[in-house]
């Protein structure tokens, strides 16, 4: 039956969504980021992750990784990094360069910002020398973001670049690229946390976390500062040959300058490198915990709420293996419950 005149219109029940590529596609690279930071060992994600990123956002090639902004008497620092596509000296001499790459700086500057920069700078704009490594490397089209990196002293960043016969980084793409890599360092901070394994008394800017090879996953701004101070050639991303010996006898220590030793333990599939600065003259060296350093592990991360399932994945172990260290933790410490393991591991 028709409706009658007058009537008003019914309105509509059902919308239909039309479809939105864009989204969709950021929507399904977030997805994918999500299974790998779970089912990815933490040495591989950071590049792995980059090349899901490169099929959101095509690009080049890709520089990521731990750098400090500098200051009056030093110069911007790369401290740690990987990359896609670009040489094995490049952040060694992009460090000997950093005081004059105004990009880099802007990105240091507006923190969580995509930086981008289409096209090659105006004659004169940059110093010759930093231009000639723009050449070399290719860098033609150029997009950034910059983030602080809570409690380690450092800011992470990605870049990534197209050359000359490249398109221009579009708006969207740095829309895009922005929210990847946010939830990217989300990611990479939950990973950071569950291989911590220290005590609260120790923060992140002490420690590092390296692969059985040497090579760096993570370092602290003190840890890496003192690393420099008595390597000044040191520029990562490895450990200093010198101090490779520490990784074939876990746990040691071994010393590093004057007042200062480094601390070995395995956490994991990786070894945890803590700073241990001791004052001249002091004879008392640190307490001991009792427990192995998988012990201690297992025993930290549960005490800062970790499901057994959370640190097994975290550490390389199995549920039933993590039971079994809380176990033998408990009765090591005398403690009874959560509360008392949590009062226990800060003496």
């Amino acid at each position: 039956m028709p409706p009658s005149v007058g009537s008003a219109p019914r309105p509509q029940r059902w919308l239909h969504a039309p479809p939105l590529p864009p989204l969709q596609a950021l929507s399904a690279s977030l997805l994918d980021l999500t299974a790998l930071a779970h089912q990815t060992p933490p040495q591989q994600m950071l590049h792995d992750a980059l090349h899901l990123l490169q099929r959101l956002v095509p690009f080049d090639s890709a520089w990521w990784g731990e750098v400090s902004a500098g200051n009056a008497q030093a110069a911007p620092r790369n401290w740690l990094h990987g990359s896609i596509g670009l040489s094995q000296r490049f952040a060694q001499e992009w460090n000997a360069l950093a005081a004059g790459d105004e990009f880099a700086r802007m990105s240091m500057e507006r923190l969580g910002e995509v930086i981008c920069e289409n096209g090659p700078d105006a004659p004169g704009a940059i110093p010759p020398e930093l231009e000639a490594f723009c050449r070399r490397h290719g860098l033609f089209h150029c997009m950034a973001i910059t983030v602080e990196l809570p409690g380690s002293g450092m800011m992470f960043f990605v870049s990534v670049y197209r050359p000359p016969q490249g398109p221009p980084f579009s708006g969207l793409e740095a829309a895009l690229f922005g929210e990847f890599v946010a939830h990217l360092l989300c990611h990479w901070r939950h990973a950071l946390q569950r291989l911590q394994a220290l005590p609260s008394a120790h923060p992140w800017d002490g420690h590092a976390l390296a692969e059985p090879d040497g090579n760096l996953l993570y370092v602290g701004l003190r840890l890496g500062q003192a690393l420099h101070q008595a390597h000044p050639q040191w520029s990562g991303p490895a450990l200093p040959a010198a101090l490779h010996a520490g990784l074939c006898k876990l746990p040691g220590t071994m010393a590093l300058g004057k007042s200062t030793r480094l601390r070995f333990e395995a956490c994991g599939p990786l070894v945890l490198i803590s700073l241990v600065v001791r004052q001249p003259g002091s004879a008392q060296p640190p307490s001991q915990s009792p427990l192995a350093p998988r012990e201690l592990g297992a025993a930290t991360l549960y005490a800062h709420g970790h499901s057994y399932k959370d640190i097994a994945l975290a550490l390389g172990l199995s549920p039933a293996t993590v039971r079994t260290y809380l176990r033998s933790a408990y009765g090591l410490l005398g403690v009874r419950n959560k509360v008392e393991l949590v009062s226990a591991l800060r003496k």
